[in-house]
């Protein structure tokens, strides 16, 4: 188990040893052992004290927090690799055509995974045959037109935009009207299957920051997407690659119906749509069993970056 969810009101964390323990009411309520945890997310109003902070920090362990209405806070991390030539590297290439060239290798690759459950989804819903056929022949030339040129980073994003367009009006179709996922919307969701890819998008987010930050990249100067004060632009660039593996995990949740519309809350004053508390309970086991057969992936792909910007 690489991460653990606290998400609990009425529970205060301490450290007993080289574990967490629970308590509530000032009683313990159970305990886990430090050494497989890579990462503790807290969700809403949990009691902790510096000593617990202290003990994770000194263990390497990341603490990420988000609101009850799961909205990022912020994170703290243990200690952090000081490759300060590792991050001079990276300033020149960020300004430099080698973040052109990564930037196309992304964006290609975002495409061609897109273009592949686009693929799938015939098997899915065979009702959508001709859509999916008319949406791989613009893909296919897409990504012929990517292979014969090199377009500068504002096309890219053009040209990014184009296709997920296309992509997500068949993914939105590939869920029951009951959702009433019509279309991507990202703040705020205003369904439950964009209030999941919203959510899970976060999370790997962060996951891939720690990453980042590890090995001792700079995670707010990024290749594709440029600098912007307060963003991890790094982190985003990479996440371009995974989106579709959230994608899929997202629709597998309401396929096989861990999830329907009734773990969902609406907060009237924003139309704002969120996972309920028993939704959440159900989501945390499903999203650690996918997340450790992805963290791999994302670590390699970090250490591989790392190793191209020191060329």
């Amino acid at each position: 188990m690489g991460t653990v969810f606290i998400d609990r009101k009425d529970i205060e964390l301490k450290v007993d040893g080289n574990s967490i323990a629970f308590y509530s009411n000032g009683k313990r309520q159970g305990g886990i052992p430090l050494t497989p945890l890579k990462r503790v997310v807290i969700v809403g109003n949990v009691k902790l004290d510096t000593s617990f902070i202290y003990k994770l920090v000194r263990n390497g362990i990341s603490i990420v927090f988000f609101t009850g209405r799961l909205k990022y806070c912020g994170i703290i991390n243990g200690p952090l690799h000081n490759n300060g030539y590792l991050r001079v590297k990276q300033y020149e290439k960020s300004i430099r055509n080698f973040a052109q060239v990564i930037s196309k290798e992304l964006i290609s690759e975002k495409i061609l995974s897109q273009k592949q459950f686009i693929i799938e989804m015939k098997q899915i819903n065979p009702t959508l045959s001709m859509d999916i056929n008319k949406a791989i022949e613009t893909v296919d030339k897409t990504l012929n037109t990517l292979t014969e040129t090199f377009p500068s980073i504002e096309s890219l994003r053009g040209i990014e935009g184009s296709i997920s367009s296309i992509y997500f009006s068949l993914y939105c179709k590939l869920f029951p009207p009951s959702l009433k996922f019509y279309k991507r919307v990202k703040r705020p969701p205003t369904d439950p299957v964009n209030a999941m890819l919203s959510f899970v998008y976060t999370l790997i987010h962060y996951e891939i920051v720690r990453e980042i930050q590890l090995i001792g990249l700079d995670p707010t100067i990024g290749f594709y997407h440029q600098f912007e004060y307060g963003r991890e632009s790094l982190a985003c660039d990479l996440v371009e690659k995974y989106r579709v593996s959230v994608d899929r995990f997202v629709f597998e949740i309401f396929k096989n119906r861990h999830l329907s519309s009734k773990n969902f809350t609406k907060d009237e004053q924003t139309s704002a749509v969120y996972l309920g508390k028993a939704g959440r309970k159900k989501f945390y086991s499903l999203y650690e069993e996918w997340a450790q057969q992805q963290r791999s992936l994302w670590r390699k792909e970090v250490e591989k970056l790392a190793r191209r910007i020191l060329e």
